[in-house]
């Protein structure tokens, strides 16, 4: 026996399992803002603070665009990359990292 056609041909909802809808990440300046913010007043940061503040629950993904942010940042002079509380260059560096301003006093 055929089954009865549907009354509404509307599409089915969505399933509320499976991986969340990719985001937006955010942009270049909205990354830099956060960073130069939360490293002011002579403090260090880490760039896991930075993208906890951006992405709430989800901020795992934006640990790449943080860092490399930060890195950008630290190329220009305005941010130092801290390794074991010592001053390092961007490029290559591995592991934990900590960000502050230059001149303050982190």
């Amino acid at each position: 026996m055929p089954l009865p056609a549907p009354d509404d041909l509307s599409p089915a909802p969505e399933a509320p399992y499976g991986p969340p809808p990719p985001r937006a990440l955010p942009s270049a300046e909205a990354l830099t803002a956060e960073i130069l913010r939360q490293a002011g007043g002579g403090r260090s940061i880490t760039p896991e603070d930075v993208a906890r503040a951006l992405g709430g629950e989800d901020w795992h993904p934006l640990m790449a665009p943080v860092r490399n942010a930060a890195f950008a940042l630290a190329r220009e002079g305005r941010l130092l990359v801290l390794r074991k509380g010592k001053p390092v260059e961007p490029e290559g560096v591995k592991g934990v990292i900590r960000l502050a301003i230059p001149g303050d006093d982190a």
